[in-house]
């Protein structure tokens, strides 16, 4: 089966309408070589500077930030100083995260720091990353949420990188609960800090805390799915080889619950991971023993049940706000 996001396009297509032009007017500010490195980036030109039609992103946080503005009675374009600071902080983090990876492709074409080298890149994240802070520099109340997820992430992606270095199985291996931890910063900060932002921005600051966590619970649900589609994934949709996290021996949700499960497979999954996924045929092997153990389903109860705990949050702090649920609901839910 293939797996693949089925977003609302109608709710998406309206945020990103009012999205690309302001963060257009965001990056006028940089350096032209930055600012070519950066429109590539964010899927607007090819390597050349020439504009290119391709994929740029679904723009799922900045959607998150407008519509709950809107979910509070505000407007989508007084949440977009909102908007534009986290989709330039998601932009910042992958630049970043495709260079700690070594992930050559994202979104079909070359990373940016193998399309320009590694510190142009490094230089061009950095500027993602200032260009956020300063859209929320003068709206503390908003920028405390930006601030505490920009820790998250890196305390996430610390604890990411660090699993690496933690064997399979036996003493000292990386638990779910461990790994549930990581996500919800590494993933999970973020998507608080875009929910917790619009419904600050859209004038309701006394539920951004709440936001926060529901956007947590959400960053879990979405992350596991991401596991589940870089081990089962169609490369066209993904962007991404099939079966890049098993080569790249990344300890991701399915892999761990299925080693906790024991068992025969869990055992031979074990050996085969030990060895090395080093070709098509073992990676194809180590799929198939994740599932059969139970890896797959565990991980998608988990999708489901973070899903579920964010979606009861916003149902509490935002009735009614059927575009915003719709879209949090179809970052978990697929279509084969």
């Amino acid at each position: 089966m293939n797996l693949s996001y089925a977003p609302d396009g109608g709710v998406l297509a309206r945020c990103r309408s009012l999205l690309e032009p302001a963060l257009r007017e965001a990056v006028s500010v940089l350096h032209p070589w930055g600012g070519r490195m950066v429109a590539f980036a964010l899927g607007w030109s090819d390597t050349d500077g020439r504009p290119y039609g391709g994929d740029g992103g679904k723009g799922l946080r900045p959607a998150i930030t407008m519509l709950g503005a809107e979910a509070v009675g505000g407007t989508a374009e007084s949440a977009l100083p909102g908007a534009v600071a986290v989709e330039l902080v998601h932009a910042f983090s992958l630049v970043h995260d495709d260079i700690v990876d070594n992930d050559e492709r994202r979104r079909h074409r070359e990373a940016l720091w193998k399309a320009y080298g590694v510190g142009p890149a490094l230089v061009a994240g950095d500027a993602l990353l200032a260009l956020a802070v300063s859209r929320l520099a003068e709206r503390p109340e908003a920028m405390k949420y930006l601030s505490a997820a920009l820790v998250d992430l890196v305390q996430g992606q610390t604890a990411d990188m660090a699993f690496e270095e933690r064997p399979w199985h036996g003493a000292g291996r990386v638990t779910v609960e461990e790994y549930t931890a990581m996500v919800a910063g590494k993933t999970g900060g973020l998507l608080g800090a875009a929910a917790a932002v619009g419904v600050v921005l859209g004038g309701a600051p006394e539920l951004a805390d709440r936001m926060w966590d529901m956007g947590r619970d959400l960053g879990v649900a979405f992350q596991v799915v991401d596991d589940m589609l870089g081990i089962w994934g169609d490369p066209g949709l993904t962007g991404k080889p099939v079966h890049s996290d098993l080569r790249r021996d990344k300890k991701t949700l399915p892999v761990l619950a299925a080693l906790a499960a024991g068992g025969p497979e869990a055992r031979e999954l074990s050996a085969v991971l030990a060895a090395g996924v080093a070709d098509d045929d073992s990676a194809r092997r180590a799929a198939g023993l994740v599932a059969d153990a139970g890896g797959r389903a565990v991980a998608q109860a988990m999708a489901d049940r973070h899903l579920a705990a964010a979606l009861r949050v916003m149902d509490e702090c935002l009735p009614g706000a059927a575009d915003l649920r719709g879209l949090c609901d179809s970052l978990v839910h697929r279509v084969a």
